[in-house]
């Protein structure tokens, strides 16, 4: 079992970044990573973009697991984002900060010169991060509107947004959150938004909060339209709860000056955001099922070149990728069986058809290995006697999974949730028919991980994942929620083997939390020991 960590969250901010975008400043954003060994570095997270602007100040902020007994090394790392591809190969680095968790959570906050590389200045710029211990599991829901705003622009009306901060300790203000931009409109409705209590107010109601309601401008010189303070205590009042909106410099030159406008609150409600702890502690089963790629494209295994061909070792990279994965997962799972299936091979005794899902111990009515060591020991049983066929199809095996977990969840709570492991060589035949299985899964309580073996090009692969936008089935329906992870494995045939497992698992604990909280189910009450 996970030991109890502490949470922590960093909050960051930069000054001065150098301008890489001609005519205007740069558009940044900030990445937090962690050493996982070696070279290899996990992302763990990262902030909003902000436009235009060389000294931004992020709302979002960066949550990890603090482990008191293990040096985190960390990187920060801020780019110039011109693009919407999640991949940051294609953008411009502004330089960024190595570090360890220690030395941020040890100091009230870290300022460090931005470093292109190791020791190389990065002309200009710095970072400032500061931690915070997470230790509240409440969280603020809200919801504002506003009233007759001034009008900032000449030819429009204003595109009124807000910006909440709270006081520090040495009375500083921190913001906390920033709203969307409601273009032309002086009365605007702000989306609903949730923030954890302790980022928004330090878990005090009674913390003084500055609410600044600014014009956005396009090149970042936001104008202010007017501001006022408030307390978490004042937000949650019954009845009609309005703040005046006032311009300092227009209440300066004005003996009639009223305010730039009226801002209200629509809602506000505290509630409890659940973590994955809370879940798996309350018993929480998570049963893990593995599918294992038989096409052809992977090579005879009799031959050194097949990906699964036995090394002297009798490992290759499908084992290895089960081993590292299934060595973290099964920890949390009681009874230690796992399905395991294979897919696109021809089976004795006629080598007929490909069976695009059959059970790797030949036992169709029950396909469960005893823990990891039975998925590799059938593994190891049925490779000389099946034949690598095609095509590669990923449809049967999610729709598989997809059923038990539907049954599971009619049970109506948290009890259970699925992680289907496909080991693949990458080239997928049945694309269209996959999309639909996963935007239909999106709404049970599954998770796939897709680990690509061997060298090919998993540009698909990649397209499942959705991390580059939303990913549609073949009618438009968009995914309920994001359920894939894919990571190839060759980025981690040099890395320590938990790195894989690692990088793999990171997105499992909120997906798990996601669909839970999407059902609106509390954690299962442990069980109380039997008296004896």
């Amino acid at each position: 079992m996970a030991d109890c960590v502490t949470k922590v969250e960093l909050t960051i901010s930069c000054t001065n970044l150098l301008d890489k975008d001609v005519g205007s400043k740069s558009d940044p954003l900030c990445v937090l990573l962690q050493s996982s060994g070696g070279d290899s570095w996990t992302e763990l997270g990262r902030t909003e973009r902000l436009k235009n602007t060389s000294s931004p100040s992020f709302s979002e902020r960066l949550r990890l697991d603090y482990h008191f007994e293990t040096v985190q090394n960390l990187k920060l790392g801020i780019y110039d984002i011109d693009n919407s591809s999640s991949d940051l190969g294609d953008d411009d680095y502004l330089g960024g900060v190595e570090l360890t968790l220690g030395q941020i959570v040890s100091s009230k906050g870290v300022t460090r010169p931005l470093q292109l590389k190791k020791g190389k200045p990065a002309g200009k710029g710095a970072i400032t991060v500061s931690a915070e211990e997470i230790k509240d599991n409440r969280a603020i829901e809200l919801e504002l509107e506003a009233k007759n705003l001034d009008k900032k622009d000449m030819f429009g009306k204003s595109d009124p947004f807000l910006e909440i901060s709270k006081q520090g300790d040495d009375g500083k203000w921190q913001l906390v959150h920033r709203t969307e931009v409601v273009k032309n409109n002086l009365s605007p409705s702000w989306k609903k938004f949730v923030v954890p209590l302790q980022t928004f107010c330090s878990s005090d109601l009674e913390k003084p909060l500055k609410v600044d309601c600014s014009d956005h401008d396009g090149d970042g010189s936001h104008d202010l339209i007017g501001s006022f303070t408030t307390k978490v205590s004042e937000l949650q009042k019954t009845g009609q709860v309005e703040f005046d909106c006032i311009h300092p410099e227009k209440q300066k030159k004005k003996k009639s000056y009223k305010n730039s406008g009226v801002v209200s609150v629509k809602r506000c409600k505290l509630l409890t955001q659940y973590t994955f702890l809370d879940y798996v502690m309350g018993g929480c089963q998570i049963n893990f099922t593995v599918g294992i790629d038989f096409t052809g494209s992977n090579g005879d295994p009799r031959s050194p070149e097949s990906l699964h061909y036995m090394s002297a070792d009798g490992l290759n990279q499908y084992l290895s990728a089960l081993w590292s994965v299934g060595q973290v997962i099964q920890d949390y799972d009681t009874d230690k069986l796992f399905p395991a299936f294979g897919f696109g091979a021809k089976l004795p005794p006629d080598y007929k058809a490909a069976h695009h899902e059959f059970a790797l111990n030949f036992n169709p009515t029950d396909p469960h290995c005893q823990g990891i060591q039975g998925i590799v020991e059938a593994y190891r049983m049925v490779l000389p006697q099946i034949r690598l066929s095609g095509p590669t199809n990923f449809s049967p095996i999610i729709n598989h999974v997809a059923s038990i977990a539907a049954g599971a969840a009619q049970a109506n709570n948290a009890s259970q949730y699925f992680v289907l492991l496909i080991l693949t060589d990458g080239e997928i035949t049945d694309f269209d028919q996959t999309k639909d299985a996963i935007v239909r899964a999106s709404q049970l309580p599954l998770s796939i991980i897709i680990v690509g073996v061997g060298p090919a090009d998993f540009k698909a692969m990649e397209l499942l994942d959705g991390d580059n936008g939303v990913l549609r089935s073949t009618v438009g329906e968009a995914v309920a929620r994001d359920i894939v992870q894919f990571v190839p494995f060759r980025q981690f045939k040099d890395a320590p083997t938990s790195a894989l497992a690692q990088s793999v698992l990171a997105e499992v604990p909120n997906q798990l939390v996601s669909y839970f909280k999407m059902r609106g189910f509390e954690p299962p009450k442990p069980q109380a020991a039997p008296k004896s």
